[in-house]
């Protein structure tokens, strides 16, 4: 069974890989190695910090607030199916965080 801060940090990151900079309004740059954007563009896309970012993406952080979910939706350019998602794995996390720590 995955928990969710695996689920919500694997869709980050699947999410990201998808996009390419220059469907953000980013320039092209150097070729890269790997697909997508690379973090340090979605986290300055959504107004997050790099260190943050990785962190949720690496599964470390955890209860992310609404406006931070919501940056990051418009950011990764998610559909509303995507973006219910994403929220939806948010508070999977934050409930299992918080049963966790009433132990």
């Amino acid at each position: 069974m995955t928990t969710a801060p695996d689920n919500l940090a694997g869709c980050l990151r699947s999410w990201r890989q998808r996009l390419t900079p220059t469907e953000c309004g980013l320039p092209a740059g150097a070729p890269r190695r790997v697909a997508g954007l690379r973090r340090e563009e979605v986290a300055h896309l959504a107004g997050v910090s790099l260190d943050y970012l990785a962190r949720l993406e690496q599964g470390r952080a955890t209860n992310p607030s609404p406006s931070v979910l919501a940056a990051l939706a418009s950011a990764l350019r998610l559909t509303d199916d995507e973006r219910s998602h994403l929220y939806s794995l948010a508070a999977s996390w934050a409930y299992l965080g918080s049963t966790e720590s009433g132990r």
